[in-house]
């Protein structure tokens, strides 16, 4: 008999994750998401990816018919409340499943009889942490991966279960490469439930490494994003992939903030000042670095839509030649 899971998991990172697991015959008879939150400048009540999904599976199943049985939306706002507590034991799953959620309590993640095991957007121990994708592509990592451990007291520091190693692509951004992890993801989730199913899974600790050895992927901030030209091309382009597309490298021109989403990059030496501008004022924008420049190639001028560059420049007149940014 198949296994009983409630999942817990909010972003669109979540959703293939818990579409394989229904598709694969798993009763998941619960689903915990975030609350409803207001958002954008209208203050719009917005919900999460994951409730999107579970409404539209209630009404149309995954092949446009009604499911047998309904999944249950839970959107707690304290997790340690007894009355919630009391009614999530009362669904007596086997397992549960966390997929960029939040942390849990030992009450709710020691609640099943088979644990509660995460899916994380690395290869544990590297990049522990919020971010783990964006810091694996500014550090200018190739490799990356996922990986399933079941939760301890310790934030993405349980015992290991499965690990998926994936290439990062040299060109490749952040948005990307989640899109991929996003999809094998999903199947590693599935594949780590059939093992726990079978009762042969073989869970290690993670392996002890060194402060330096290990590299921690710790929440973005607003900072995180400003590009200092004095670094090298290199690290100023892997920012960019990095953060691109949300929350997005920046810099300034004229004044005004200037996003990049996308640039191209040549490594050559010169003689001009890092952050220096280059412009013909008709078909690129180009910034010094400390052993190079980028081109900048998809961008978003402050109080302006996101564009080529070339179409930026058909109605914003830059003297052309190089200048202080």
């Amino acid at each position: 008999m198949a296994l009983k899971i409630i999942f817990m998991g909010t972003p669109a990172f979540a959703v293939p994750s818990l579409k394989a697991l229904l598709e694969n015959g798993y009763e998941v008879p619960a689903v915990l998401t975030a609350p409803d939150r207001p958002a954008g400048r209208g203050q719009k009540i917005q919900y999460s990816a994951v409730k999107d999904f579970v409404l539209g599976y209630n009404v149309q199943g995954l092949n446009g018919q009604i499911p047998e049985k309904q999944i249950q939306l839970l959107q707690p706002e304290k997790l340690k409340n007894p009355e919630f507590v009391d009614f999530l034991s009362g669904f007596k799953v086997d397992l549960q499943i966390v997929v960029a959620f939040r942390m849990l309590p030992k009450l709710i993640w020691a609640m099943p009889p088979l644990g509660t095991f995460n899916l994380h957007a690395s290869l544990l121990p590297q990049y522990r942490g919020a971010a783990p994708i964006n810091w694996a592509i500014i550090n200018g990592e190739k490799i990356s991966g996922i990986t399933t451990f079941f939760l301890n007291e310790e934030i993405d520091a349980g015992k290991l279960i499965l690990q998926k190693e994936l290439a990062i692509g040299d060109e490749e951004t952040a948005g990307e490469y989640h899109d991929r992890l996003m999809e094998a993801g999903a199947s590693l989730v599935v594949q780590t439930v059939k093992a726990l199913e079978s009762g042969l899974i073989n869970t290690q600790e993670e392996q002890e490494s060194s402060p330096l050895q290990v590299k921690i992927a710790p929440k973005l901030d607003k900072l995180t994003g400003l590009i200092h030209w004095e670094n090298t091309t290199d690290s100023i382009y892997n920012l960019i992939r990095g953060l691109s597309p949300f929350p997005t490298a920046f810099t300034y021109l004229n004044g005004l903030m200037l996003k990049i989403f996308k640039a191209n990059k040549m490594l050559l030496s010169h003689s001009e000042v890092p952050g220096s501008v280059e412009t013909d004022g008709k078909t690129f924008i180009r910034y010094y670095s400390k052993d190079g420049y980028l081109d900048l190639v998809d961008i978003q001028l402050e109080n302006k839509k996101r564009m080529q560059t070339q179409d930026l420049l058909r109605g914003y007149r830059m003297p052309a030649g190089i200048q202080s940014k």
